[in-house]
């Protein structure tokens, strides 16, 4: 392992690239040779350096996501020697380092699979499945008033963490990749605990967590089996536990439905 300080050491590592011309194509795993690299460099900067190099050679460069290359935006998911973001936990692609990685060592990097997310070139995959989920639901549509009414309203402490914590997911799409179910209930759970948790998201609540779940079945994700590699593969340590909440959510819209159902096609009310 290369130390963290040592930014003179230059090494080489050999990369195993998934190469797919399009949605649909065959692919298979291209061999490169990437030599002189600082070891402070991202993952995302090395391949950079191998793309120029392909640029120079004629060749058709890596494609491959990025934006913020912060870990901010969740662009950049990468499955890196078969871990979604790569070796380290709570980092997304864009914060591994070549440090982390010994010199000469083979680095395996593959586009997150899932039924939900097809490959549309390379290393990127179509995770647009995540924006119609949350188009069904992940918002707040009632009016509560402008910023000075709304934070007028007590929320207690715990449970603005904890909205908090849910609030932290980048959609990035970890949690599918590393699910052998390929569900998504970790992303939905936390998009619907982060207003769930609020006094503002309780005006849809009911309705947004059976939109939100009716969607996310009907585009093919699995069920959750209670392995928990989700969480374990999320860049911002989203807990499992939001998955439960949604789960009581869930079963509780479903029941107050129901019941609404009966009493409106029986025409019950009393009297």
């Amino acid at each position: 392992m290369v130390a963290a300080n040592d930014s003179t050491k230059l090494i080489s590592v050999t990369l195993r690239v998934w190469r797919q011309a399009g949605p649909g194509a065959p692919g298979k795993f291209v061999e490169y040779q990437a030599s002189g690299l600082n070891p402070n460099m991202s993952l995302l900067e090395m391949l950079d350096v191998v793309n120029d190099d392909l640029e120079r050679k004629g060749e058709e460069p890596i494609a491959f996501a990025h934006d913020c290359r912060e870990g901010i935006c969740g662009t950049c998911s990468l499955v890196i020697d078969g871990k979604p973001h790569g070796p380290h936990r709570g980092i997304a692609s864009c914060q591994t380092y070549m440090r982390s990685f010994e010199d000469g060592a083979v680095i395996t990097i593959e586009p997150f699979r899932a039924k939900p997310f097809p490959v549309i070139k390379d290393l990127i995959s179509d995770r647009s499945a995540f924006d119609k989920i949350q188009q069904a639901g992940g918002f707040i549509s009632v009016r509560t008033g402008a910023a000075p009414d709304a934070n007028s309203i007590p929320v207690p402490k715990g449970d603005a963490e904890l909205a908090m914590d849910a609030a932290a997911c980048i959609g990035c799409g970890a949690c599918v990749a590393a699910c052998k179910n390929a569900s998504a209930m970790l992303f939905v759970g936390a998009k619907v605990s982060q207003f769930s948790l609020l006094p503002q998201g309780q005006a849809e609540r009911d309705r947004r967590v059976l939109a939100m779940v009716s969607t996310m079945d009907g585009l093919g994700f699995g069920n959750c089996t209670n392995q928990y590699e989700c969480s374990g593969a999320c860049p911002k340590n989203i807990s499992h536990d939001f998955i439960a909440r949604m789960n009581r959510d869930y079963l509780a819209a479903t029941l107050r439905a129901a019941f609404v159902q009966e009493t409106t096609s029986t025409g019950g009310g009393g009297g």
